[in-house]
């Protein structure tokens, strides 16, 4: 039997958002069993451990964002993962890249391959913004002047070939106007001995 059978399940599980964690599924009465019953029968997807996906829910190539974000209630999209949403590089991430507050649990997730990197506390929220995983559904993420900034930062982690193209490419997007909020994040950060001569190396 079907949800589509069960008018319990059916109602309960609409009252859930497409995406959803264990713990909100126990908030709208559905048993574990009841979880169970919906994965097996093809009405739910399962993409983490605890987090779930209505069958019916529209259509989105940012599952893994929204297993991962869901699960780590902190974390902001951030890394290799930011650049890729914002088209600033072209190469696809093999993990999600999340940042939480330094001095914050770390969060364990082997599924999707996660990256957690931890930022100082005081500067975590610089920069934040909303994408739009699916329909209906944002997530925190860095935004493009931080996530050049970061990986001019981190650029012996993630390779200067990438921090430079990222920086070369938002630059060559947002033209002399994004060279403003570059420098001030990049202040904010203490980094800006870094950007300042990348900068002046690429507009030459």
């Amino acid at each position: 039997m079907d949800a589509a059978d069960n008018p319990r399940l059916e109602q309960r599980l609409a009252d859930l958002s497409s995406t959803f964690t264990t713990a909100q599924a126990r908030q709208a009465l559905l048993s574990p069993r009841d979880l169970a019953h919906l994965v097996t029968e093809g009405e739910v997807d399962e993409l983490s451990r605890g987090v779930y996906r209505r069958a019916d829910a529209p259509e989105t190539a940012h599952a893994d964002l929204l297993a991962v974000c869901a699960r780590a209630h902190r974390a902001v999209v951030c890394g290799e993962s930011a650049l890729a949403l914002h088209e600033l590089i072209d190469d696809i991430p093999a993990a999600v890249h999340i940042a939480v507050p330094r001095g914050t649990r770390r969060p364990t997730i082997s599924y999707p391959p996660t990256v957690v990197a931890q930022y100082a506390a005081k500067t975590f929220d610089l920069g934040i913004e909303r994408f739009e995983a699916a329909p209906g559904e944002p997530i925190p993420m860095y935004n493009a002047a931080r996530s050049v900034v970061d990986a001019m930062r981190h650029r012996s982690r993630l390779g200067e070939t990438l921090a430079l193209s990222a920086l070369g490419r938002y630059l060559r997007r947002s033209g002399r106007a994004g060279i403003g909020e570059l420098q001030h994040i990049a202040s904010e950060l203490d980094a800006l001995s870094i950007v300042r001569p990348a900068v002046e190396a690429v507009l030459a």
